[in-house]
């Protein structure tokens, strides 16, 4: 008799548009309503397009040395924050994402850095391909030039861990430019910077040929305030951000510093370009 009437009363509520329930849990709804559910979901899923969208257009405005800062310190977190007391092992995608920010760097100071960044793009092209290859057996650049080592291959002029040492070197004399104008960035012209940044950095381990080139080049490069608004954006504030250029250098060394102490380890730091 009960189960009659609860029979009864879902074909009641079914030719009334309500919900059947069995046991208590609901099998429908109206028609209307589940239009608005989706809808509802519909304008969720929109509204999150809208917000990567907007995300993706603020860091295209970002300058260099933000995106920069940003991948540092996203690469600091995964590796557990605090510098260990020893060298760690560099990561080879970091280290590779800070390369194509260096050649976006050598863009802006103009056809004087042609050569350098000829040679940047180069090198990043050969170590990505080997990267890619098996990014888990290379993940790091220690994985990478001690391959090399056993190989025999390391010191060839086509070789990753030739390719490691220049970039490496191309981050030290970016590095060092953006000090520069950090600390003083209206007694001097955007030549001399780059003259000196290059003199402390590049030029020792430059042959004759690599450093003819450079002071050819040099009359091409940009005034000062070209470069720092080529730098930070045109539509933002084109005063020389030296915060960003301080976070950017306490990030960035202690992955520098890794580096050159993986190359001198096996003996590589002192190659020279002819």
């Amino acid at each position: 008799m009960v189960e009659r009437e609860r029979d009864e009363g879902e074909a009641a509520r079914a030719a009334s548009g309500g919900p059947l329930q069995q046991e208590g849990v609901v099998l429908d709804k109206p028609e209307g309503e589940r239009e608005e559910k989706g809808d509802d979901e519909q304008g969720g899923d929109l509204v999150e397009e809208e917000k990567e969208e907007e995300e993706e257009k603020v860091q295209e405005e970002w300058s260099e040395i933000r995106l920069a800062i940003a991948e540092l310190s996203t690469a600091k977190l995964k590796s557990g924050g605090g510098k260990p007391a020893t060298a760690s092992p560099p990561p080879t995608l970091p280290f590779l994402s800070l390369s194509h920010l260096i050649l976006r760097v050598l863009d802006k100071i103009g056809p004087t850095m042609a050569v350098l960044r000829l040679d940047v793009q180069r090198n990043i092209e050969r170590l990505q391909e080997l990267y890619l290859l098996d990014p888990c057996k290379y993940s790091t650049l220690t994985e990478i030039v001690e391959k090399e080592v056993k190989d025999g291959t390391a010191r060839k002029v086509d070789s990753c861990s030739r390719a490691v040492l220049w970039l490496t070197r191309s981050m030290d004399f970016t590095i060092a430019l953006l000090q520069r104008l950090r600390e003083d960035s209206d007694q001097q012209s955007l030549a001399q910077h780059v003259e000196a940044a290059y003199n402390v950095t590049l030029k020792p381990c430059h042959g004759w040929i690599a450093s003819a080139a450079y002071k050819i080049a040099t009359k091409l490069i940009p005034e000062t305030k070209v470069f720092i608004s080529m730098l930070v954006g045109m539509d933002q504030d084109c005063a020389v951000p030296k915060d960003e250029i301080e976070k950017l250098a306490l990030l960035l060394q202690p992955l520098l510093d890794d580096v050159h102490s993986m190359m001198a380890k096996f003996r590589l730091d002192r190659l020279k370009s002819t």
